[in-house]
């Protein structure tokens, strides 16, 4: 199932990822559980179990109190999955250093390990992403690499949206090949080869004949999980070698 940013009270998320100095510095009696430990709780709940298994009861029972405690720090589980997303970006690595390339291969790279860890990721639409400090450091960093090209403002905005889109992706994907393994404790190999009978008795080679020459010339000799490494690095170099020819042909 698939969830949306965006979705919940645009004033309460907005107030949540950015609160102000006094709500952080409130004075009396300390709450049970604050915001912070709420969102790493749920962000370690879906880690382990899903996003969709990441409901508000189980997420209080989880921290020790009732469900309604919950909602004094957050209105419900829409805008939780803003803080959620946004947490998660903030855990991206954004130094700046080596060449524009280095370091949008940086953030592929950091991205990769980002969707590793937290898997439920892909399955949270971000068109309409949440406003956050996450989103806006990861802008900032794109744009700000990306502005040494001498592309125009329209340009470099298009080619940073384009690397987000192609890296979440790709990121997306190749976690989905390590979480789908581990909740059906079935690998990827184990997977196709109870399906060999396929190729053997229903495949046409005659139909297909650039699949059975990609076969014979040892195009996929390698594992899912491999194609899909393979494929992020492939798409990632021919994205970048496209956006370094526009930058080429401006100078």
């Amino acid at each position: 199932m698939m969830e949306r940013s965006g979705d919940g009270d645009p004033r309460q998320t907005l107030r949540l990822l950015w609160p102000s100095p006094q709500a952080r510095s409130g004075r009396g009696r300390p709450p049970k559980v604050s915001l912070d430990k709420i969102v790493a709780a749920a962000m370690a709940l879906a880690d382990r179990d899903g996003l969709a298994a990441m409901t508000m009861d189980r997420l209080a029972a989880s921290l020790g109190v009732g469900t309604m405690t919950l909602y004094t720090h957050v209105p419900g589980k829409a805008e939780l999955v803003d803080l959620m997303v946004d947490s998660a970006w903030r855990e991206l690595d954004l130094t700046r250093s080596g060449s524009w390339r280095d370091q949008i291969e940086h953030y592929a790279k950091q991205n990769m390990a980002l969707h590793e860890r937290h898997p439920w990721l892909r399955n949270v639409s971000t068109v309409r992403p949440p406003l956050g400090p996450g989103l806006l450091a990861r802008s900032d960093f794109l744009l700000a690499a990306l502005s040494t090209l001498g592309l125009s403002a329209a340009e470099t905005s298009a080619a940073s949206d384009s690397i987000v889109t192609f890296v979440d992706a790709a990121a997306a994907t190749l976690a989905e090949h390590t979480h789908a393994g581990r909740v059906s404790g079935q690998s990827d190999e184990d997977w196709w080869a109870a399906r060999q009978v396929f190729w053997e008795t229903i495949f046409d080679p005659a139909r297909y004949p650039a699949i059975e020459q990609a076969w014979h010339d040892g195009g996929f000799n390698r594992s899912p999980a491999e194609a899909a490494a393979n494929a992020f690095d492939l798409g990632l170099r021919a994205l970048l070698d496209g956006i370094a020819a526009m930058a080429q042909r401006v100078r």
